[in-house]
C-alpha cells in the first residue's frame, strides 16, 4: 500500500503506511509465538520472511520514496538512494548486527523510513548538499561500531527511550497528517526526540555500562 501511494504520488499516505508498518513489526512476533508458528511450520523460516520484509520496509521503500518526493538534482537522488539501499543490503549481510548484551544495534541501524521521515516532512527545506551530506554520513555509520539503543530490549535510561521513541511515532503521524503544514508541538517533539537518542547513542558508545558493548566476532 505504501508503494501505491508513492507511485500514485500521495506522500503523505505512503509515509503513513510506513509508520504502520513500525507498529506491526513490533508486534508481529508476539503474534507468531501466540500461533505456535514455529511448531505448525516447522519447515518455514519466520526469520527469513521477516528480513525480506523489513528490507522493503527499511530500504526498498523508503530509497524510492525519497528518490520521487525530494527536490534535487536527478544524479543526487539517484546517489542518495542507491547509498541507501547497497549501505542497508550489506548491513543485512554483516554478523553481529547487535551487541553482547542484545541491547544495542552494532553501527547504525537500517531505519531508512525515518530517515526520509524526517528529510521530507520535517526538515524539507534543508539545502540539497546538506541531505546529501546526511544520507552519506548515515549509509557510512553503518559500518562505524558505535552502540545505537535497540528500544525493545531495555539498556540504560529504557523507559525514557520508550517515551520518546513513542513520542517520535506520535509526533510524526501528527506532522504527516498536517503536511504541508507545519505543527510546531510535532516538529520540536519530532527534533526533541531524535536529539535524546543521538545523545544516548554517545553515552553508550563511549562510557559504555558494563554489560554492554560490541560482539565477540566484531
Amino acid at each position: 500500500m505504501g508503494l501505491l501511494a508513492a507511485v500514485a504520488g500521495d506522500y503523505q499516505a505512503a509515509m503513513l503506511w510506513m509508520l504502520a508498518t513500525l507498529v506491526i513489526d513490533g508486534i508481529d512476533g508476539t503474534f507468531a509465538r501466540m500461533a505456535n508458528v514455529q511448531e505448525v511450520l516447522p519447515q518455514v523460516s519466520g526469520k527469513n520472511i521477516d528480513y525480506v520484509i523489513d528490507f522493503f520496509t527499511y530500504a526498498i521503500l523508503p530509497a524510492y520514496l525519497f528518490y520521487v518526493a525530494m527536490e534535487m538534482p536527478a544524479w543526487a537522488l539517484l546517489a542518495g538512494a542507491f547509498a541507501m539501499l547497497l549501505s542497508a543490503a550489506i548491513y543485512y549481510g554483516l554478523e553481529g548486527m547487535v551487541s553482547k548484551d542484545g541491547k544495542h544495534f552494532v553501527g547504525f541501524p537500517v531505519l531508512w523510513n525515518m530517515v526520509v521521515y524526517v528529510l521530507i516532512f520535517v526538515t524539507p527545506d534543508l539545502p540539497w548538499p546538506v541531505t546529501l551530506a546526511i544520507i552519506l554520513a548515515l549509509a557510512i555509520l553503518h559500518f562505524v561500531p558505535i552502540l545505537v539503543p535497540y528500544p525493545s530490549r531495555g539498556g540504560r535510561w529504557w523507559k525514557v527511550t520508550l517515551f520518546a521513541v513513542t513520542v517520535f511515532i506520535g509526533a510524526a503521524v501528527v506532522n504527516v497528517w498536517w503536511y504541508p503544514d507545519t505543527n510546531l508541538v510535532a516538529y520540536l517533539a519530532s527534533l526533541l526526540s531524535i536529539l535524546y537518542l543521538i545523545v544516548l547513542t554517545i553515552m553508550d558508545t563511549f562510557w559504555p555500562l558494563e554489560e554492554s558493548g560490541l560482539p565477540q566476532d566484531k
